[in-house]
């Protein structure tokens, strides 16, 4: 495994994290403790050391997964992030409150699911603009992060993107930025990488798979369950983003190389980027994830 630093925050994370978004059960499947703890444990053995979880996969259901691995294996190994915003109402069926108060609440319900006493990453997890530049929201979670509930604050920016967001970070504390990144969807060199460049943000690159789009596993006409988040997708982006990643896999990718480790590896070209949170369903995804590492220079 590789690490490099997490901007500013002086953590040192590994180059590949791990997603858990699929924790939360809207990728296709439910999981078990003991599933989770199997891919937990192979992402330890690998040298992975970033988890990053959220309050709205499922109702804290993927933190609850997390948490009751923590309380049996040693937590200090572990950079824990996740993230706050929204309420979990049901298949892809969030409610939004980035209120301070509110944003107190999440963190007391996310420290009791991770049963942890801090947060090393606590994010705002992808709301507006309006929301996002409410100084007493952050002049609160400053507070938390006095008292040592917090040991950093991020923002995990929406999907369609807010250059705002990774500019003003600097001003309201904001010390990461996660954002969404692969080799479908390059806008975040433009939109992001200046900011982060100036103002030494970490910048964690979110869906580098492009939703497994870049694995080389799916074709054109693809289909999937109506419990999978990816059957939510635009149709028509879907075929443009599967004849594209079938390019690219033809043209780009190095023969004898996985594609799903190369399009990883891809993100963490410029050091800026300082890791990836890809997600996975199992110990062998884990491992396949983690093998990128070995595509991806020192710096």
């Amino acid at each position: 495994m590789r690490y490099r630093n997490l901007g500013g925050t002086g953590l040192r994370v590994s180059v590949i994290g791990l997603g858990t978004w699929q924790f939360g059960g809207e990728w296709g499947r439910a999981f078990s403790q003991r599933e989770a703890d199997a891919v937990l444990d192979k992402a330890a053995e690998l040298g992975i050391n970033l988890i990053d979880t959220a309050e709205c996969y499922g109702d804290h259901l993927a933190e609850g997964l997390v948490g009751d691995y923590l309380a049996r294996r040693d937590r200090s190994r572990w950079i824990v992030a996740t993230k706050f915003g929204h309420h979990f109402r049901s298949f892809m069926d969030r409610t939004d409150d980035f209120s301070p108060g509110e944003a107190r609440r999440q963190l007391e319900a996310s420290l009791r699911a991770l049963r942890v006493e801090k947060i090393d990453l606590y994010q705002f997890h992808s709301g507006p603009d309006a929301a996002y530049l409410n100084e007493d929201l952050w002049a609160a979670l400053a507070k938390e992060k006095g008292a040592g509930r917090i040991g950093h604050l991020g923002v995990s920016i929406l999907q369609k993107g807010s250059e705002t967001q990774a500019r003003e970070a600097r001003r309201l504390g904001v010390e990461t930025a996660q954002v969404f990144y692969n080799r479908l969807d390059r806008r975040a060199e433009e939109m992001y990488f200046p900011w982060a460049r100036r103002d030494g943000l970490g910048l964690l690159a979110r869906v580098p798979l492009a939703s497994g789009l870049l694995t080389g596993k799916y074709k054109a006409g693809a289909t999937f369950p109506a419990n999978d988040v990816r059957a939510k997708f635009d149709p028509e982006k879907m075929r443009k983003d599967l004849a594209e990643a079938e390019r690219i896999g033809r043209t780009e990718v190095p023969a004898g190389v996985a594609m799903s480790q190369w399009a990883i590896a891809w993100c963490l070209r410029d050091p800026v980027v300082s890791a990836t949170i890809p997600g996975c369903k199992d110990a062998a995804q884990v491992a396949a994830n983690a093998a990128a590492a070995d595509l991806v220079a020192e710096v």
